[in-house]
């Protein structure tokens, strides 16, 4: 019994020290399942760093020479983009007009660089800011695209083999460098030695991302608070006339050819002078680390106009020495013009010699900036016009002479206007929105704006006939003599207006049609109005009074303050003409004789004057 208890014991003791029972022996097969498939899988993730180690010391150089040509790609890449508004490949590139010149790229230093706000040539606000994904995606297939050019000929001449497959790069943007992941199969061979891998990782040292995300704040807080606007009124009022008062009695001039040279000088100065450093006038507070600079050029696209004008001229009139006014015992001259102005500014981000720059418009209307794009459906209306062109239109253009005139055609509907193409040797056939008794404009360098009422709800045709605008010398005379002083001329029609300062500018741009011609002869003097007080009265209606048509007098005084009279007319006339375009194709001078007036000794003798102006002809001779 012991000795059979004893050998169960050590049966016992065997079977304790070496089976296991069945749920135990599953654990570490699992475990040891888990052990391999870890082991393959850190091989596999290793594996091609492992080979970077152990590269043959011969295919080393080749090797390294690779990822620098690699690097040197994605940091062209990069400073394309930076150069080119974020973009590689441009945007759809969309041309100004003669109504508005701006196109969808700024040219500077033979670089086109798109805008991310502008304003397109049929008057349409426009954004496009391309995002960071963009971005990595068009430097991603600038890497593909260009990683084939990489030259090994230096290496095939000693011995070497190079395989390349087909790439396929993914980079990333951050603030202070770029990481690139390239899938490429690449097999580097000479004698024994062999060396092939498939992933290709680097980092580029490149301020790219840091520079966008500064950039991308400029331009939000340029929309949202339009601080560019805001320098641009200021130059406005500054540089220009704008709204006032004058004392006087003759007219106050402007040559809007002058004032728009003095903005753009002064646009031009004044966006270079803005910083976002520093705590003074020019100091735009954006909250950005890099450094930014402000460009604008005078030779850059611009437009400028200026409401009321007669020609090229701004021209004031006096109140009160029309007749009727004599009580007021002087004389001012108010003004008030209305500006609308859009010039291109390049904002620049810099660090360095690593420059992010981009392109945007300043736009003041009706002498006040634009209403922020972020808070505004502008432009919304007249795209969604625009962009709905299915009625097919022929243009025909041509002069009064049937000769066929190219000229840029629009189309005007409820205030809206829509860019549709440009007539080839005076023929187009184009897609028009549709609208009933919208307009055809059509405008041509050297010819008059035809406006042409056109339904487009059904297919058909149209026929411009453009007036020939043509540049003629003045000849003025006064009482038959010729006369060489001061004055103003002015043509004036429903359709069309020209001004001329005499004697500075003797030339005035007429086409045919029926003008008003007033000419306004005046004299240099010291007359003299001492201050006083001036009584005025009028009727008024108070109370229940008004309700029944009752008025009372009113009377009140008016200071009359003391001035001299530098300046007063002294002859001129108003006429009526219907100018052919035979007689301007036929002559060179329009001479024009008007008739003198005394000159005046007092305000009374001045106001006369006025009076009789309006009386008084003039005779007008093509020659």
């Amino acid at each position: 019994m012991d000795k059979r208890g004893g050998m169960d014991a050590e049966k016992s003791s065997e079977f304790c020290l070496f089976p296991q029972p069945k749920n135990a022996q599953l654990t570490v097969f699992i475990i040891i399942a888990v052990l391999i498939v870890g082991a393959a899988g850190f091989y596999f993730l290793l594996r091609e760093n492992v080979f970077i180690l152990k590269i043959p010391a011969s295919i080393e150089p080749v090797y390294n020479s690779f990822l620098e040509c690699v690097g040197d790609r994605v940091f062209t890449g990069a400073n394309v983009l930076g150069s080119q508004a974020g973009y590689i490949h441009l945007p759809e590139f969309k041309p100004g007009s003669q109504y508005m010149p701006f196109s969808s790229q700024l040219s500077f230093l033979g670089n086109n660089i798109p805008y991310w706000y502008y304003v397109s040539g049929n008057n349409i606000e426009d954004e496009q800011v391309p995002s960071k994904a963009d971005m990595e995606r068009e430097l991603s297939e600038f890497v593909e695209e260009k990683i084939r050019g990489c030259s090994y000929e230096d290496y095939y001449e000693e011995g070497f083999e190079i395989n390349q497959g087909e790439p396929k790069a993914a980079v990333s943007i951050r603030d202070s460098e770029i990481s690139v992941n390239l899938n490429m199969d690449l097999t580097i061979k000479k004698g024994e030695d062999s060396f092939s891998l498939r992933s290709h990782r680097l980092k580029v040292s490149s301020k790219l991302g840091g520079l966008y995300n500064s950039a991308i704040k400029v331009y939000q807080e340029e929309q949202e608070n339009l601080f560019l606007e805001d320098y641009a009124v200021d130059v406005l009022r500054i540089y220009a006339p704008v709204d006032g008062v004058e004392f006087s009695c003759s007219p106050e001039t402007w040559n809007a050819a002058s004032i728009f040279g003095s903005l753009q000088e002064a646009f031009e100065a004044n966006t270079l002078a803005l910083r976002t450093e520093g705590d003074s006038y020019f100091s735009v507070d954006v909250p950005v680390s890099n450094k930014v600079r402000f460009i604008n050029s005078r030779s850059w696209p611009v437009s400028l106009e200026v409401l009321p004008s007669e020609g090229d001229n701004l021209i004031a009139k006096p109140v009160g020495n029309q007749q009727g006014l004599g009580a007021l015992g002087f004389c001012y001259v108010p003004y008030h013009f209305v500006y609308s102005i859009k010039y291109p500014v390049l904002v620049q981000v810099y660090e360095g010699e690593e420059v992010f720059q981009f392109p945007l418009a300043v736009i003041i209307q009706g002498n006040k900036p634009r209403t922020s794009l972020k808070e505004s459906a502008a432009g919304r209306k007249s795209a969604e016009l625009c962009s709905y062109k299915n009625t097919p239109i022929i243009v025909n253009t041509m002069d009064s002479e049937l000769n066929l005139v190219d000229a840029d055609i629009y189309y005007e509907c409820f205030g809206e206007t829509c860019s549709i193409g440009k007539t080839s040797s005076g023929f187009l056939e184009a897609e028009f929105p549709q609208c009933s008794n919208g307009f055809i404009i059509a405008r041509a360098e050297g010819f008059k704006d035809e406006r042409y009422l056109h339904s487009t709800t059904e297919q058909g045709s149209a026929d411009l006939f453009l007036d020939r605008i043509y540049e003629r010398e003045i000849e003025l005379k006064l009482d038959g003599i010729h006369y060489d002083g001061k004055a103003i001329i002015t043509f004036s029609s429903d359709e069309y207006s020209g001004s001329v300062i005499y004697p500075e500018q003797k030339k005035v741009k007429l086409s045919e049609g029926d003008y008003q011609v007033q000419v306004q002869v005046y004299e240099d003097s010291s007359l003299s109005v001492d201050a006083g007080k001036v009584e005025q009265c009028m009727e008024v209606s108070k109370g229940l009074g008004a309700l029944f048509g009752i008025t009372q007098k009113e009377c009140f005084d008016i200071d009359v303050p003391s001035q001299i009279i530098s300046s007063v007319l002294t002859g001129g006339g108003t006429e009526n003409y219907y100018v052919l375009e035979s007689e301007l194709k036929n002559s060179e001078i329009i001479e024009i004789d008007a008739e003198s007036s005394p000159k005046p000794s007092s305000l009374e003798q001045l106001q006369n004057n006025y009076i009789s102006f309006e009386s008084k002809g003039l005779s007008i001779n093509f020659k």
